[in-house]
């Protein structure tokens, strides 16, 4: 067909890739000529660490980028034109100093995105330019799995079934790019320059070739191509933290550098095969999108509150003390190996475990009496695949105030957990080596062991390790009697 507008410019934001991208896509079928954008948007970057390794991961992934989109226009002067500043002004900006008559984008439903667009959308219309948006970062979004009565659904299993019966060959299309990509133009002038230096950003290094963290499309396929070797036993293998179980792809979809349909494409062929393994990852890629559209249905969470409002009511642990517990959590000196090794793995690596991911919130609502909010929010600060759905979606399963969430009164006993899913204890030796000596049986619960055990493996209670803040059966108690406000919500 013939292209609508003369001129049009991609805005790249969580979709760092140049191959079926919806924007891009759409783009280069109705523009003659299509420019490529990305935004360090100072309105995110400002508040976090100057030494955050998703900083770096985007900054790497966008140099890939970059150099891509050249290679696919055919011209030296093509590429991603790169800006620093707030999105809101950037953006409008530089769609009118390069005249194009549309902006093409990808959805993003968290609140503050959607802020952002909306006042973008204005300006450019004030400017004769449209803003059209795609969807591209979920297989389903927003109203698109609904149910009998048209009403979103806030219980996984049904909209999970409800989603299986809806896919088909078309919702996994690949949106091609490479057909059209000479219509890439090349960059302005004034505008060819290399991707900002984490320098130039005001970041520091973080090291992610030394945590093999694989940035990019290239680093995406690496991993994809790896774990499909390994996925058909994901069923049994991702429960064991110790084991090469994962997919470890959650960052690369977090940031678009693995196509969402690519993955569940794969997924769903392998399980219609009857890969075991297949079916429960692709399980795993649905739960994704029920909790994007529980939060695009019930924006509130986001700002903190309960998606069972009745939850609101309990009262959590507050004051010196409990500040204290949320410490000792966040350092990993609760005397719990597993909680410990756990919080050791996201502060040195900012990744976690899925298991341990509701083993330590489990533990800090539920045990040591602290509001998940907190938990909520340094999960925000440390984990490189942070994204606010599946994260609030994760801490409100924990407290049991989510949607199809544990019931209150399942606690998990971080003792057992250990035992199941660590029982010769490599997971917790290798980030609590100062326990490594001790043997199997009395790993998982350092203060039961024997005095000669503890002698023998050089381990002394309170100088080597800490001591239990807080003892699993009487927390246990506190917290049922703690959850009494909302027993009839469940």
């Amino acid at each position: 067909m013939a292209p609508t507008f003369s001129s049009g410019l991609v805005w790249f934001r969580r979709d760092l890739r140049s191959t079926d991208h919806a924007a891009l896509h759409h783009a280069l079928r109705q523009c003659q000529q299509v420019h490529c954008a990305f935004v360090f948007d100072t309105e995110i970057l400002d508040p976090l660490p100057r030494a955050d390794r998703r900083v770096e991961f985007i900054r790497e992934s966008l140099v890939e980028l970059d150099a891509s989109l050249r290679e696919l226009s055919g011209d030296a002067h093509g590429g991603l034109i790169a800006c620093h500043g707030l999105a809101r002004d950037e953006l409008p900006a530089l769609a009118r100093q390069l005249g194009v008559q549309a902006v093409f984008a990808n959805h993003d439903d968290e609140p503050q995105a959607l802020e952002r667009d909306e006042h973008v959308r204005s300006v450019l219309l004030a400017l004769g330019i449209r803003l059209l948006t795609f969807k591209d970062h979920t297989v389903f979004e927003r109203g698109e799995v609904l149910t009998q009565s048209g009403t979103p659904y806030t219980v996984f299993t049904p909209y999970k079934n409800a989603w299986l019966r809806k896919i088909d060959d078309f919702y996994l299309s690949a949106y091609p790019v490479e057909p059209r990509a000479r219509r890439l133009a090349p960059r302005p002038e004034g505008l060819r320059r290399p991707v900002h230096s984490l320098n130039a950003l005001g970041f520091e290094p973080t090291g992610l070739a030394q945590l093999r963290l694989p940035t990019g499309m290239q680093g995406a396929q690496q991993l994809l191509d790896d774990f499909l070797e390994r996925i058909d036993a994901y069923d049994e293998a991702r429960d064991f933290p110790a084991v090469k179980g994962p997919s470890y792809l959650s960052v690369h979809l977090r940031f678009g550098t693995l196509s969402i349909r690519q993955a569940a494409r794969l997924a769903h062929e392998r399980s219609a095969r009857g890969s075991a393994g297949a079916a429960t990852w692709l399980s795993e890629l649905i739960w994704r999108d029920f909790y994007f559209q529980v939060l695009a249905h019930h924006p509130q969470i986001a700002g903190g509150a309960s998606f069972k409002p009745a939850y609101d009511a309990i009262e959590w642990d507050s004051g010196a003390h409990a500040d204290a517990l949320f410490a000792a959590w966040c350092e990993g000196r609760t005397g719990y190996p597993l909680v410990d090794a756990a919080m050791a793995q996201i502060n040195q690596t900012g990744y976690m475990h899925n298991r341990l991911r509701m083993v330590v919130a489990s533990f800090l609502a539920k045990d040591l009496g602290v509001d998940w909010r907190r938990g909520e929010r340094y999960f925000a600060e440390k984990l490189n695949d942070f994204d606010l759905s599946a994260n609030n979606g994760g801490w409100q399963w924990a407290s049991s105030s989510g949607c199809d969430a544990q019931p209150y009164f399942r606690i998990f006993n971080p003792v057992s957990q250990s035992r199941k899913f660590d029982p010769e204890g490599r997971f917790i030796r290798r980030y609590l080596p100062q326990l490594a000596k001790l043997p199997d049986a009395a790993l998982h619960a350092p203060w039961l062991a024997r005095p000669l055990e503890l002698q023998a493996a050089g381990v002394t209670l309170g100088e080597d390790y800490p001591r239990p803040v807080v003892d699993h059966d009487e927390a246990r108690q506190r917290t049922l009697a703690r959850y009494a406000v909302v027993k009839k919500a469940d």
